[in-house]
């Protein structure tokens, strides 16, 4: 297609939101914004331009799904928070709502009717496109309730081409037997059920000690509390060069030996699995950052420490915090929370300048150059504090989770249809 080079420069200065609707133009207009080299050219010429995103959630107390919300982001367009965008048609009146996964821009929510029927759907909010999953036929009402027990192993992966999203599994971990464990997958690519059975050296009875999962492509990954690792696998290819009889890997956490004394969790930041823990001693706390560079049980192999930073600072002007989300597309930056202030702390990594966001401000801007805006992020942190002691030796649990809006206009996969 010629088109004007002016023409197409303007074109790609346009918000998404704008670019989305001019796809119905005309034939042409649709051809050139579904282009692979306009893809690429908006993506380039926005590279270093932040993007809306969301701190959600993962214990439900009520039906508020997003508690931190950045908004304003000139690149999509869009003036809302994106944990409003999380709004879809409901065949009836529900009671009980929940984020079970966010992942590369697609929100996976169970839904409960006051009738007590459950419902599972997964959307892009972005364009409000919204899909009921239909309950896999071969569980009862029994093996369902043993599910809707255990959403902490529930996750959702995604297959990605030149960046977008061509495909989407959704995972439950139904049971385990020794070292047996057998998942129940709904996929796009089929539009059904399957079961998977999948051996692991890590013993049945410490799989209850594994939390909410990060997944990142096409791989799950669960935190273990008591072992000290990420157990990670991959629902789209498997580990290919591992042993037969076991395909999960163990990722230990890198450190001195002593990592049992640490306050930990793990997060994702610029496409990668992020791992921070913080180590206080002699009233001085320093915050170690790793990225996970590859899936080995070979800790020196597996994590690479880019930042490990004093938090004097912090700590002088009598901050009680804890870690609680890094910037997804800013590894420089960490979120933290103050239980004193009631506000967020943001904590560049680089330069060690922090900034404090209280919960009561209106628009607050970030560093990012985004407007924070809170919902009962206070509330919520009370509510789960008892999960994230601030002593040592103490738990690590995974209670919050990022929802970023795509940087393209990947729609939501369709299924192909099932007979009736």
């Amino acid at each position: 297609m010629d088109i004007p080079e002016v023409a197409l420069e303007v074109l790609a200065r346009f918000p998404l939101k704008s670019i989305a609707r001019f796809r119905s133009v005309s034939k042409e207009w649709k051809l050139l914004i579904d282009s692979d080299f306009f893809r690429d050219y908006f993506i380039s010429l926005n590279s270093s331009s932040s993007t809306s995103w969301s701190i959600i959630q993962t214990i439900p107390h009520k039906l508020t799904l997003e508690i931190v919300g950045h908004h304003g982001c000139k690149v999509l367009g869009v003036t809302e928070s994106p944990g409003s965008l999380m709004r879809f048609f409901l065949e009836s009146t529900i009671r009980k709502v929940l984020v079970l996964a966010c992942t590369d821009g697609l929100v996976l929510i169970y839904a409960e009717a006051s009738c007590g029927l459950p419902m599972l759907y997964i959307g892009n909010p972005l364009f409000q496109e919204w899909f009921r999953i239909p309950l896999p036929k071969f569980l009862s009402l029994t093996d369902f309730r043993k599910i809707n027990e255990r959403f902490s192993d529930t996750g959702l992966v995604t297959k990605m081409q030149s960046g977008m999203v061509v495909s989407y599994k959704v995972v439950w971990l139904f049971s385990y037997n020794g070292g047996k464990f057998n998942f129940v997958i709904y996929s796009s690519d089929t539009g059904m059920w399957e079961t998977l059975s999948v051996n692991c050296r890590l013993r049945s009875n410490l799989w209850s000690i594994q939390k909410n999962s990060i997944a990142l492509n096409g791989i799950l990954h669960w935190l273990s509390k008591l072992t000290n690792s990420i157990v990670a696998y991959d629902f789209y290819g498997g580990y290919n060069d591992g042993d037969d009889d076991d395909k999960f890997r163990i990722i230990h956490f890198p450190g001195s030996g002593k990592d049992e004394l640490f306050r930990r969790t793990f997060t994702t930041s610029e496409g990668f699995i992020v791992y921070f823990n913080e180590f206080h001693e002699d009233e001085n706390r320093t915050l170690r950052v790793w990225r996970l560079v590859k899936h080995t049980d070979v800790v020196a192999e597996a994590w690479q420490l880019f930042w490990e930073v004093n938090l004097v600072s912090l700590i002088e002007i009598g901050i009680d915090y804890f870690p609680v989300v890094m910037h997804p597309l800013n590894f420089e930056i960490i979120y933290l929370w103050s239980r004193k202030k009631k506000s967020l702390i943001l904590f560049n990594l680089r330069t060690h300048v922090f900034t404090i966001h209280k919960e009561t401000e209106v628009d607050s801007k970030c560093m990012d150059g985004c407007v924070l805006t809170f919902n009962d992020c206070s509330k919520y942190v009370e509510t789960v504090y008892g999960f994230m002691p601030s002593f040592q030796g103490g738990p690590s649990h995974l209670l919050f989770s990022q929802y970023v809006l795509p940087r393209w206009l990947h729609r939501l996969p369709c299924p192909p249809p099932q007979p009736s």
